[in-house]
């Protein structure tokens, strides 16, 4: 078999063909079969040509990014018995189930007889050669501070913690203790997102050093589930967002937008804060034919910090449909208030959010100003730090940063309904009358 070409040679070779070639194979090759990466592998998936020194592996969710991590990782390590290697994810947990002991996890793809020990208590994995990796949290950057290492695996570093800038202290910690060995060298595999770190990885690929590799989701379809694919098409497909998860796009921001990627991916959480109050704000349709009726359903903290915490949104309601969710909203988060806006007949707002629970905590507002001017006060509390996403919220996202000053919208639909409930809700926890002076009692 010409070992330089086998993707070519596998998929282009009929069945005879090969029992034929595994005829001539000895038993020790025989044993490797099914282990032979490159023999799986797509070209994206194996390392680029060139003296690069970090691989950015950009790519939608299921590409197989993990897998291309596990994979290179071990071929290092049986390279060269002096291998040390680093480690990191979001935290040690990933680190562990994923990394390590995942599906597509180092552990899992190496043939049984050449797995790594792998010493939980220690942190470290250590193959048959005597090469080692250990594992990290780039939530924790000063545990990087100090070791050497000749090869890191960065996984998903776009989920890196951003907080106080953790996660760019975190890589560059790695990147400083990167000096073991004679071609120190770096992976890093994530989803595209408009991370900070991410997005200064991609400006210095554009002065070399740095090789970039981008792939779909839709590349890896055959080994996916099918139910996997439709529920990345319906939940993701028609959004701005969808390109970033699936396609594995890096979306840019529009010029002077009032919210950016960037923005909301420093402000992504996984938790936070107890709550003291929970908003929900409702932008209703101006008729059973028109768009959206926006649900957002907000959180304050103990903090003082807000949280968005849910987009429960139906697409073109009916007023019975749309008021029966708000209804299970505020049971199913316990809210504390519904703030709806009332410009399109505040009584028959009332009316109908009154027929669906009799007993909803009620608040109808009247907007005295255009949607993007109301946006800005809560787009400050965004800049600040003082606003959180417990989540990714690809449609209600979409819409945030498609709103511009001076009263323009330039996003999906004909109007940006979930991000005005948001706004409504956030106003209502954290700004009070001063984000709409004019307020109704119902």
């Amino acid at each position: 078999m010409d070992e330089a070409e086998p993707l070519d040679w596998i998929s282009a070779a009929h069945e005879p063909e090969i029992a034929e070639e595994l005829a001539t194979l000895s038993e020790q090759e025989l044993r490797e079969w099914r282990w032979h990466w490159g023999l799986k592998a797509r070209a994206a998936q194996l390392p680029p040509p060139g003296d690069w020194r970090v691989w950015l592996l950009l790519a939608g969710r299921g590409f197989g990014k993990t897998r291309t991590g596990a994979e290179w990782a071990n071929a290092v390590a049986e390279h060269d018995p002096a291998a040390r290697i680093a480690l990191v994810a979001a935290n040690l947990g990933e680190a562990r189930s994923i990394m390590v002991e995942g599906e597509s996890g180092i552990m899992a793809v190496m043939a049984p007889h050449r797995r790594p020990v792998f010493e939980p208590s220690l942190r470290r994995l250590t193959w048959p050669n005597g090469a080692q990796a250990q594992l990290y949290s780039a939530a924790e950057p000063e545990s990087l501070r100090g070791p050497q290492h000749s090869h890191a695996w960065c996984d998903e570093i776009a989920k890196w913690d951003n907080a106080s800038g953790r996660a760019e202290s975190a890589w560059d910690n790695l990147m400083m203790g990167l000096r073991l060995g004679r071609d120190p060298r770096v992976l890093a595999t994530t989803t595209p997102r408009a991370a900070p770190l991410v997005l200064r990885l991609i400006e210095e690929a554009k002065r070399g050093g740095t090789a970039i590799t981008r792939g779909s989701t839709y590349d890896n379809a055959e080994h996916l589930p099918e139910r996997f694919i439709e529920a990345m098409r319906q939940n993701y497909g028609e959004t701005l967002l969808g390109r970033q998860e699936i396609d594995g796009e890096m979306i840019d921001d529009l010029p002077g937008a009032l919210w950016t990627r960037a923005m909301l991916e420093r402000c992504r959480e996984a938790a936070g804060a107890p709550l003291t109050r929970i908003v929900i704000g409702v932008d209703p349709p101006a008729s059973a034919q028109g768009d959206a009726c926006g649900i957002v359903v907000c959180g304050l903290g103990e903090d003082r910090v807000g949280r968005v915490l849910a987009d429960l949104s139906v697409e073109r309601p009916r007023p019975e449909r749309w008021a029966r969710a708000v209804a299970e909203a505020a049971r199913g988060w316990s809210a504390d208030r519904v703030v709806a806006e009332a410009n399109q007949g505040g009584d028959m707002v009332a009316a109908v959010l009154r027929a669906a629970n009799e007993t909803l905590p009620l608040r109808l507002v009247h907007a005295s100003r255009g949607k993007t001017a109301r946006a800005e006060p809560v787009a400050a509390l965004y800049e600040a730090g003082r606003v959180r996403h417990a989540g990714l919220f690809a449609r209600l996202e979409d819409e945030l940063c498609a709103l511009m000053p001076g009263g323009t919208y330039q996003g999906p639909g004909r109007s940006p309904d979930r991000a005005d409930a948001c706004v409504w809700a956030l106003t209502e926890l954290m700004l009070g009358q001063a984000g709409e002076p004019r307020v109704w009692f119902d």
